[in-house]
């Protein structure tokens, strides 16, 4: 519990500023790759993935912003993800603040297999920037962002 109140302090600190957020008219996390130092973010239709360093997790659907930029959502996450992936994935809580095109993000990770809680973060990552991740390559997830007429008509036309 410790561990998630200074998370959430580091982006409380982090998030502030004497400017109000700039927010997306829809109030998610934008669509496309957010890229920082040892961090990238895919935003998708239907997901959110998260690489810090050689870890990953993910959120199911699109993440909702408060009206301050904040955020805060479950997911899952996998520690033991480079060279090979070990998992299982495990509890984790994804909290951070969106700024327009930057976001900062803490992810508390309840470790399953250590029985202990840990800390990813946090970073900053930007939309629209190149990841950088060495060693770690970043997963590449397609983005999904056409409806599903579009998707139907494209199938009829490749028949």
């Amino acid at each position: 519990m410790i561990t998630f109140c200074l998370a959430t302090a580091i982006i409380g600190a982090l998030g502030c500023s004497d400017a109000a957020a700039v927010l997306p008219a829809d109030g998610l996390v934008p669509l496309g790759t957010w890229g920082g130092d040892s961090a990238a973010m895919i935003v998708g239709d239907t997901a959110t993935h998260l690489h810090i360093s050689c870890t990953y997790g993910d959120v199911s659907g699109r993440i909702p912003i408060h009206d301050n930029g904040d955020f805060d959502v479950r997911g899952s996450y996998l520690l033991r993800a480079f060279p090979i992936a070990i998992g299982p994935t495990m509890p984790a809580r994804f909290v951070g603040h969106v700024d327009g095109n930057t976001a900062t993000v803490v992810v508390t990770v309840t470790d399953t297999i250590e029985k202990k809680t840990v800390v990813r973060g946090p970073v900053v990552v930007t939309l629209g920037r190149d990841p950088k991740l060495m060693p770690c390559p970043i997963c590449r997830r397609p983005i999904v962002t056409q409806s599903r007429w579009t998707r139907a008509l494209h199938w009829l036309i490749r028949r």
